[in-house]
């Protein structure tokens, strides 16, 4: 099987569906507006500040979310946060990605005083400009926050609504798991889902199956972000594999909050072959230390996936995107095209160097047991008495 290498994949269009904003700056940009804002940061050394950021080290969700206080005491401004947008296109552009969805719950950043619709407006204006400037195309997810009052939740969903058709694309519910249950939420995502609005949540991350039903059930939600541990309901996994609910993997991050013990352990492989429709994001670009093009190398080298694997899982992200089917439509068709160009370009080259000639793309085959039993039967002399019988 030829695997793509790391430069094929960061030159392959992509998307990014799971990103915070707020888990994303730069660290020179922490620093500066730290200097600018006159904010105490724990230190302005850049590799001690990164030592203190750098989730490698979490114990837990609980304790990889300790690094948030940092890069938000910088953000309570609406340049900060037109800046951290920007550059977060910058970045995400410079590894081809093509479609980006950032979260973030505007109701952080109220430190100093911001309103919610200047919170939201500022970081819409610069994924705009980040459009304009580097091609790349993004829509803004809110997200609500599991530890809060839900009646916080329903304001944040009001505030999506309002920005609908206006650069807000969906709706989120983040934070921890445990002890905090998505159901108390519901009132907020019927709210979403009666105005027509996407929506997912974080679930079965760092808690149980139990978390992802709820989501689904009692919230609506049209992805779930994480689903780390759905292997552990397989009714819930054919549930959500038949009704292709996407699924937003962020590898990395799940290995920094001990939702697996190892990379080893993560479920991505099985989801992707039992059909699971499977996304690779970054969820949190500074904090995780991670790019798109990173996540997805870390999967081809740690699991049985090749060109053709790495091609379903992205074009798994155009399909899933909040956005309308047209649009969906056009981007992917634009994305195949030049995925297919690349990948058979790259193979062409290893097969050349190596002459390795079973390294051509064979596509996975989808199609279920019975499906192929059936075809063969058609197709040879296997039970001819059931073949007679149906020519009878």
């Amino acid at each position: 099987m030829y695997k793509p290498t790391p430069d094929l994949i960061k030159r392959l269009p992509k998307t990014d569906l799971h990103v915070h904003l707020d888990g994303s700056l730069r660290l020179d940009t922490i620093l500066e507006l730290g200097q600018e804002q006159k904010v105490r940061l724990p230190t302005e050394d850049k590799d001690r500040l990164w030592e203190m950021i750098n989730a490698d080290n979490a114990s837990s969700l609980t304790d990889y979310l300790r690094a948030f206080d940092i890069t938000l005491s910088v953000m309570q401004t609406e340049e900060s946060l037109y800046r951290a947008a920007f550059e977060l296109c910058e970045d995400a552009a410079a590894e081809n990605v093509w479609y980006m969805e950032v979260r973030y719950s505007p109701m952080l950043h109220m430190q100093r005083g911001l309103p919610l619709t200047t919170i939201v407006e500022a970081v819409l204006a610069g994924l705009r400009d980040g459009k304009k400037q580097f091609g790349i195309r993004s829509g803004l997810i809110i997200s609500a926050l599991r530890h809060t009052d839900p009646k916080w939740s329903l304001r944040l969903a009001e505030l999506a609504v309002a920005y609908k058709n206006r650069g807000v694309v969906g709706y989120d519910l983040a934070g921890a798991e445990d002890g905090f249950q998505a159901r108390k939420f519901a009132a907020a995502f019927h709210l979403i889902r009666s105005n027509n609005v996407n929506c997912t949540a974080h679930a079965g991350e760092a808690f149980g199956p139990e978390s992802i039903h709820q989501a689904l059930h009692d919230c609506g939600a049209h992805r779930i972000g994480h689903g780390t541990r759905l292997r552990e309901d397989g009714d819930l996994l054919n549930f959500i594999a038949d009704h292709r609910i996407p699924l937003e993997v962020c590898l990395k991050s799940n290995v920094q909050t001990k939702a697996v013990d190892n990379i080893e352990a993560h479920p991505i492989q099985f989801y992707h072959e039992y059909g699971v429709r499977v996304t690779i994001n970054t969820d949190n670009r500074l904090i995780t230390g991670t790019t798109v093009s990173d996540e997805i190398a870390l999967w081809v080298q740690n699991f049985d996936a090749g060109a053709s694997d790495v091609r379903e899982v992205i074009v798994n992200g155009f399909k899933s995107a909040f956005q309308t089917y047209r649009w969906r439509q056009d981007i992917l068709s634009r994305a195949i095209l030049e995925i297919d160009r690349l990948i058979a370009e790259e193979t062409a080259r290893h097969i050349q160097a190596t002459g390795d000639k079973e390294s051509t793309l064979v596509k996975r085959d989808r199609r279920g047991t019975s499906q192929k039993i059936e075809e063969r039967r058609r197709h040879t002399d296997e039970h001819p008495a059931i073949r007679h019988a149906v020519e009878a």
